[in-house]
């Protein structure tokens, strides 16, 4: 028998019990994290002498002042350079995500990491509190490993567990709980890292029957990797970051590791060869480094991040340091700007800016969701009303499409609903900008990002490529502003015009077909009545 459900309490009178809260009791708030028994681990102090160091180090001297780097833009790729890290590890494994979710692509990495920490290999992971809940009772028990410890990040109601008290503390602290740490990064014995856009999940790595986010990260060798060390180090031994117990009072054991761990070996076993985990060059990280199989280009670089201070510094004077830089590398720009920003809320002075460089004759070329294709409906209505004054400023635009057919590897993934996830800029043929960082006030004022400016003509080469790939009209609607004639025939029959056309292949069976839109594509009845709603909400600050 199924015990027996609890009536459900309906959403106004949790509503009400939550603002009855508010008045009988006081916000309640944790210390700073620094002030609990929680030691200071810093990054490992002579990558060097690790073989992946070693096998590094004759390409170091021969590139003084450069790094490898190697674009990942297929999702299958992405997972199993992930895994051949883990498996590559031999002192420490560093893991930072926005979102760590329990799902097939998600436990074959934590099993991943879990068979490093049982190799001696010290795990440190660090999760953003807001997605916390899907993985909680799996990563407390993995916490139980004496080589693996987990940190969340600015957590909310930690230290209350009801509905109604942490809905007290959303209510009370709602500046805290909408600044978050969006940073992603994979750290292997201080000599190599994935940073970009991919969280863990598998939607993120072509592994998930309804979504695919097409992403790109790029993996770091060499050098630059110190830096992405100090921007982890920086967020775990911040006074935001707290030990997990403090977010999951339950009480773990030991039996809880051995059980996670044999149902993380069920998992491997059942699942890896179906969604392509398994790395398909068997010979160890470091041999392929030496034998020069890892295909990496070396460039000079740099590694901006945003200080965790972001999300308490709420004077307005903090700057972002990755998003000012990208400002003005936008700014100079000389002949040509490709942007890959899945959500993209200009706001006038993003629209000055992009204006600006068109006025002095540089192509700008943008592209990020159309309605069809966002999973968040909100940002959309932040950058609807912002199409039609980029369009006059001649900026050009581009709408991914939510069905992608497309056989070749570029940005290749599932045939599920697809949705574009990868913030990458390319700056006159010669800089790439790739990480976390999307175009919109979230990632300028609100969310803390990290970024890799990378100045190589090779690899900015390459994601042009691939953003030229995306602007196609098989995979991208192309945004216009619409002709006087067109929004005549719209009024004469009775219609209201957008001022705007949106031009694409529309997929008929196995066929591609050249169509023509007077509203946004394929996005339904739905979303263009939340995109209206969220148009009606003060939340522009919040986008």
């Amino acid at each position: 028998m199924h015990p027996k459900r609890k009536p459900a309490v309906p959403f106004i009178a949790r509503l009400a019990m939550a603002l009855l809260a508010l008045l009988v009791a006081a916000c309640s708030s944790l210390p700073p994290a620094t002030s609990l028994d929680r030691p200071a681990t810093h990054a490992l102090a002579d990558p060097q002498a690790t073989p992946l160091g070693q096998a590094l180090a004759p390409l170091d001297a021969a590139h003084p002042g450069q790094s490898g780097f190697r674009l990942l833009s297929n999702g299958t790729d992405a997972l199993q350079m992930r895994i051949a890290l883990a498996r590559a590890a031999t002192k420490t494994l560093d893991l930072q995500y926005y979102i760590a979710a329990e799902d097939t692509t998600g436990r074959l990495l934590l099993a991943a990491a879990l068979y490093a920490a049982d190799r001696g290999v010290r795990v440190r992971m660090l999760v953003d509190d807001l997605n916390l809940d899907d993985s909680r009772h799996l990563l407390a028990a993995l916490a139980t490993h004496p080589s693996i410890e987990v940190r969340v990040f600015n957590p909310f109601g930690a230290t209350r567990s009801s509905f109604f008290t942490r809905t007290e503390d959303v209510f009370t602290r709602i500046d805290r709980f909408t600044r978050r740490m969006h940073n992603k990064a994979m750290i292997v014995d201080g000599s190599v890292a994935i940073v970009g856009g991919r969280n863990l999940g598998d939607e993120y790595f072509s592994a998930s029957p309804t979504l695919d986010f097409r992403d790109i990260d790029a993996l770091a060798a060499g050098p630059i990797v110190e830096q992405i060390s100090t921007s982890f180090d920086t967020f775990w031994n911040s006074a935001l970051a707290y030990p997990l117990a403090v977010r999951d009072r339950h009480h773990y054991k030991m039996a809880d590791l051995h059980a996670a761990r044999e149902a993380l070996r069920a998992h491997w076993r059942a699942e890896a060869q179906a969604v392509g985990a398994k790395p398909l060059n068997s010979a160890p990280l470091a041999t392929q480094i030496v034998d020069g199989q890892l295909g990496l280009v070396w460039a000079p670089a740099q590694f901006l991040y945003d200080s965790p201070r972001k999300v308490t510094a709420t004077d307005g004077d903090y700057q972002s340091p990755p998003m000012h830089r990208l400002a003005e590398l936008l700014q100079g720009a000389q002949h040509e700007v490709l942007m890959l920003s899945p959500y993209f809320v200009p706001h006038d002075a993003g629209v000055k800016l992009l204006g600006d460089l068109t006025k002095r004759g540089v192509r700008v070329a943008v592209v990020t969701n159309s309605m069809a294709s966002t999973d968040a409906v909100a940002v959309q209505a932040g950058y609807s009303p912002y199409r039609i004054p980029l369009l006059k400023e001649g900026v050009e635009l581009y709408e991914f499409q939510p069905l992608q057919r497309d056989g070749r590897r570029y940005f290749s993934g599932s045939n599920s609903r697809s949705s574009l996830h990868a913030k990458t800029y390319v700056i006159d043929r010669h800089t790439l900008v790739i990480g976390s960082m999307n175009l919109d006030p979230r990632s300028a004022f609100l969310n803390t990002e990290l970024a890799l400016f990378i100045k190589s003509p090779e690899l900015a080469a390459v994601d042009a490529a691939l953003i030229e790939h995306a602007m196609s009209p098989d995979s991208s609607y192309r945004v216009r502003l619409a002709t006087p004639q067109e929004n005549a025939q719209l009024h004469a029959l009775g219609v209201p015009a957008s001022g705007l056309v949106w031009t694409g292949d529309d997929h008929l069976g196995s066929h591609n077909v050249p169509h023509t839109w007077s509203f946004d594509p394929q996005a339904g009845f739905v979303r263009n009545a939340l995109t209206g709603l969220f148009l009606l909400l003060p939340i522009d600050s919040q986008l």
